[in-house]
């Protein structure tokens, strides 16, 4: 065989094997490599690159080699679920840059962190000035994790004591096109009640890019055609709005008629219907 035709074998088998390997290792191999996995991989990559380009080298020593390397921190992963002493060794531990508002300079020259980095980081979280920061750590990982100050920290629906609606994850139900048939039978729904939503829409399912439906049961889409303007579901705005009209109506009702019975009826319901509309404003406003 000639060289260059096995090389190309050589780099395509490992590139696969590899990718089974990483697979194996798990998600966290990509997203939060920790000291030991940092090391693993580098080592795998090495492995793999001298015994692509060394043609006078055995492959099979060179899978036997990543296989050994890569069952370390397969290993290492089950003995840190186990210990805790174990896993700060070998994934480390997060280190207080800031508590109670103060800088902490002997941590900082431990992490060997200029004032300049520990304030970039700090950018990175929008945050501008140290003063408004009640904790900060830097993790394992080497990202910062911050709690400001309360004063700072800015406000939620709960801190006003206001309800708000629970939000689910919406369903993907159409993309380039076509339907996608399994999440929109998670949801409960059919192709048909699809194409009734798509009619109220005025868009054909050819014509959308990507349509989703929300934890309302209402399908929202997006189309190729970025000048066409397709409207909002208004089902919830609507219901609210129709609430509220029953409800004026009656007191509406209420002070027109003499009949006392009549009246009283009217004044019940219309505070009945008042107290519903308070209890779902918050869910059909849109």
């Amino acid at each position: 065989m000639p060289e260059w035709l096995d090389v190309i074998v050589r780099s395509l088998t490992f590139v696969i094997f590899l990718f089974f390997v990483t697979k194996m290792l798990g998600k966290k191999q990509i997203s939060q490599l920790s000291f030991f996995e940092y090391v693993t991989g580098i080592t795998i990559g090495s492995i793999a690159a001298e015994v692509i380009m060394g043609l006078e080298q055995n492959m099979f020593l060179g899978f036997l080699a990543i296989v050994i390397v890569s069952i370390l921190p397969f290993l290492g992963g089950i003995v840190s679920l186990k210990s805790k002493k174990f896993r700060d060794f070998t994934e480390g531990k997060g280190t207080i840059f800031i508590k109670d508002g103060k800088i902490m300079e002997e941590n900082l020259k431990k992490e060997r962190y200029t004032v300049d980095e520990m304030l970039e980081l700090l950018r990175k979280k929008d945050v501008f000035q140290v003063s408004d920061v009640e904790y900060a750590i830097l993790e394992a990982t080497g990202e910062l994790s911050v709690l400001l100050k309360k004063e700072n920290q800015p406000l939620t629906a709960k801190d006003l004591n206001i309800k708000v609606a629970s939000i689910k994850e919406p369903q993907t139900v159409i993309m380039d096109g076509k339907i996608l048939d399994e999440p929109l039978s998670t949801i409960g729904y059919n192709r048909g009640w699809l194409k009734t939503e798509l009619e109220k829409l005025g868009v054909t399912i050819e014509n959308v890019f990507v349509g989703q439906v929300n934890s309302y049961g209402e399908l929202t889409v997006d189309v190729f055609d970025d000048k066409l303007q397709v409207p909002s579901p208004q089902e919830r705005p609507l219901i609210l709005s129709t609430m509220k009209k029953c409800q004026a109506d009656l007191e509406l009702f209420s002070l027109s008629t003499e009949n006392k019975d009549a009246k009283k009826l009217y004044v019940k319901n219309s505070e009945l219907l008042q107290n519903a509309i308070d209890k779902v404003t918050h869910i059909l406003k849109s």
